[in-house]
């Protein structure tokens, strides 16, 4: 037993030396870089690190010209050290040193931010102590340093010019004489101070929002009151209120917008139907998922005489009930889409609206605008028609009934949905062909107790049925903007709302490419041949371990789709025109375009330009602001799930890499989760920025995207919506990356949309 605690505890010694070398060397790197190009000696570094003992002493000594050699520092001509991210030479554009610039706030981690000046110019690196109170989200005014870190100037904030929010959400911890309030957002690195006579009944663990009274500066946190208590932290409505109260979601409607939706008379009447084409004699039908509730778009089909098919794809009216100059427009255009969170859904209209009116129900008369396509058995469209119908749907079809039709073929409407699928592998056919991008990710749900405990997570799987309302729809957004760019009122150019979506910046494309080299997948990257190229780097991907890691990082790639009234094509659909016509329940974009189209149908001049892109800019923020929310509430339902599954050992993929650990996809759950650089304690891990990889000092080890490891989850914060895992093997043979997703930080600053 002597032997064993002898060998335990020079074990145990060995470890702490190593953890305190890395420290030292750590802090050196810190000292220095806090120094803004100024040198220092390594006496005044010793001191700076109150070193006593002559083995950390000589340690650093070893460490300081360790530095100098890899060119992370530099050692100067009077005996001096500087780092190496403050020796870089010039500035970029508006990164000149003394320049004041104003940007937004981007605060990645408690260490440190970084400020966007503009689309075009590199970010401001910024120390979290020169924040100056500013947190994320602020706009500001900055001074730039003389000094860089790695390719970003690097500077100081000067001046708050505009607070992004004043209310946060997170759990409070309550104590004799005061309390703090934790936020929930995990780029909000500041707790805020509560006084007694402000805590409003709020008891430690609940979940709050918290409304600041004073935005205190140097070392003091920010002091705030509780506006609203949510419940206690961990159970399900006290967290989705959490997130909604985060993302500034709204929780209810305005008693004036209920009154006016319950106001609005239910019937149709004669003279409105003479107004419309009539189709409720015509075969209709909807095909939606299976926990629908707001029906927003149907197809009617029928056979021509002259053997082509007639098919209409009919939108619910929501113009014709939401009138301009009240307050559910009002409040249409203030929330701009719905969003849906795992649970439950915000509508952007009240549930008169959404789920009863506008909602094109089966064996009811419904009022609707529709393009309606004569089309052959080649998907070739001979004639086309825009304006208001009036329909009566005759089956509701899930995705699965629809899809066990077409598979089986048999069923209601068999040959409708046999032909309707057909056509619809056709125009997507045709699509790949002009170059639209094909990118299949999978998305996860939750099957939840009545209580919103999470029970598994299923992956989401698209079958026939939903590609081919996919393809009509999106035929019916081309062909209307299409319509809409060629409408010509004099020499006026028309105003309408596009979907655009731009061309892929070249060089995260060649970046991209780098990386797919290294699986042994070729990729073109000159600007004509990107979309085929990809497209065939997805299908050689297809089922192999590489595949999610390579899509996820493609989709990055990309750049984002917005709303404008400029028409510039969209990329990723390889369509000149594109708009969003299909969806006006829930997205207040197609509700511009429908009173846009029926404006140029009536024969109208062009509206005016400046109302409509701001309308789109709004549109554009809020869509951001909806999805940033569903994926809080995803990863919320993802970390609770894996709180019951810490001892289960799993296979995942690293996908991201940052200098404070690595991020690994679990394959089985598809939750995210890190590997601190803290808890990898085989070797000291650097990061390598050029290479977006980690290598170990000592062992030389690689990690890097793409990499297949075996995890275990060593800890869940619901409240940070955090997952950590621990490395417990070798990770297995992998190709090895010269490159990786562009920093992706502890937010992910790079966000994944759908192109449409």
């Amino acid at each position: 037993m002597g032997k064993k605690k002898k060998e335990e505890r020079s074990k145990s010694k060995k470890k702490k030396t190593k953890d305190q070398a890395g420290k030292i060397y750590a802090r050196i790197l810190s000292v220095l870089d806090e120094q803004a190009g100024k040198g220092i000696t390594l006496k005044q570094i010793i001191k700076r690190l109150s070193l006593k003992k002559k083995e950390d002493i000589k340690k650093a000594g070893y460490f300081l010209d360790d530095l100098v050699e890899e060119g992370r520092i530099r050692l100067l001509a009077n005996g001096s050290y500087i780092s190496g991210s403050s020796a870089g030479s010039g500035s970029r554009a508006r990164g000149r040193s003394g320049e004041e610039v104003q940007g937004v706030v981007d605060h990645v981690n408690s260490r440190f931010a970084y400020v966007r000046i503009g689309e075009d110019q590199p970010d401001v690196y910024v120390k979290t102590q020169d924040l100056a109170s500013a947190v994320d989200g602020d706009t500001v005014k900055i001074g730039i340093f003389p000094t860089r870190h790695g390719e970003h100037p690097e500077g100081k904030v000067l001046e708050i010019v505009k607070r992004n929010r004043n209310r946060f959400v997170g759990k409070i911890e309550v104590s004799k004489n005061f309390a703090f309030v934790v936020a929930d957002a995990r780029k909000i690195h500041t707790d805020f101070f509560v006084y007694p006579e402000h805590i409003n009944n709020a008891k430690s663990g609940d979940k709050v929002i918290v409304e600041v009274t004073s935005w205190a500066e140097d070392d003091r946190k920010p002091e705030a009151k509780v506006v609203e208590v949510l419940g206690k932290a961990g159970e399900n409505e006290a967290e989705i209120h959490s997130i909604m109260a985060e993302f500034d979601l709204p929780f209810r409607f305005p008693e004036q917008v209920q009154r006016e939706s319950e106001g609005i008379e239910e019937g149709i009447t004669d003279e409105e139907v003479k107004k419309r084409k009539d189709f409720r004699n015509i075969t209709t039908f909807t095909i939606d998922p299976i926990d629908a509730k707001d029906f927003d778009d149907a197809l009617s089909f029928r056979r021509l005489d002259n053997g082509r098919y007639e098919i209409g794809v009919h939108i619910a009216d929501v113009t014709h009930y939401v009138k301009p100059n009240t307050a559910l427009e009002t409040e249409a255009y203030d929330r701009a889409t719905s969003v849906y969170l795992v649970d439950r859904t915000i509508p952007m209209l009240p549930e008169r609206l959404s789920n009863e009116l506008c909602s094109l129900r089966p064996n009811e008369d419904k009022l609707t605008f529709a393009a309606v396509f004569e089309m052959d058995d080649r998907g070739k469209i001979h004639n086309e028609w825009f304006g208001r119908t009036i329909i009566h749907s005759d089956r509701r079809f899930t995705y699965e009934d629809a899809q066990e039709v077409i598979e089986t073929g048999k069923g209601d409407y068999a040959e409708e949905l046999k032909i309707l699928n057909d056509l619809a592998k056709r125009l997507r056919k045709e699509r790949f062909q002009k170059g639209a991008v094909n990118f299949e990710t999978t998305e996860v749900k939750f099957k939840l107790d009545e209580k919103g405990k999470p029970l598994a997570v299923i992956p989401k799987i698209r079958k026939d049925a939903h590609k081919l309302i996919e393809e009509f729809m999106l035929l019916a957004n081309k062909q209307v903007a299409t319509f809409a760019y060629n409408y010509r009122k004099g020499k006026e150019k028309n105003t309408f709302v596009y979907r655009t979506h731009d061309l892929p910046d070249a060089e995260r494309v060649k970046d991209f490419a780098m990386f797919a080299r290294q699986f042994g997948h070729n990729m073109q990257v000159d600007e004509g041949s990107i979309s085929k190229s990809l497209n065939n780097l997805m299908e050689e991907i297809e089922g192999k371990p590489e595949q999610n890691v390579l899509e996820q990082l493609a989709i990055r790639t990309m750049a984002k789709a917005k709303y404008t009234t400029e028409p510039k094509g969209h990329f990723g659909l390889a369509f000149p025109h594109y708009s969003h016509f299909t969806s006006p329940i829930r997205r207040y974009p197609d509700m511009m375009v429908h009173r846009l189209l029926q404006m140029y149908l009536d024969d109208a001049k062009p509206a005016n330009k400046e109302e409509f892109e701001e309308r789109s800019i709004h549109s554009s923020e809020r869509e951001k602001r909806a999805a940033d929310a569903e994926r809080a509430s995803i990863k919320y339902k993802q970390v609770e799930y894996m709180t019951y599954a810490e001892k289960k050992i799993y296979e995942g993929l690293i996908s991201g890499v940052t200098e404070w650990g690595i991020y690994v996809e679990i394959i089985e759950t598809k939750c995210e989760g890190m590997i601190r650089m803290s808890d990898m304690t085989d070797d000291f891990y650097e990061y390598d920025e050029k290479k977006y990889r980690i290598i170990g000092r000592r062992t030389r080890k690689v990690y890097t995207l793409g990499d297949k490891i075996t995890v275990k989850v060593k800890r869940t914060d619901i409240d940070k919506r955090l997952i950590d895992l621990v490395l417990i093997q070798e990770k297995s043979a992998a190709p090895k990356s010269e490159m990786s997703a562009k920093d992706v930080d502890e937010d992910d600053r790079y966000n994944d949309e759908k192109f449409d």
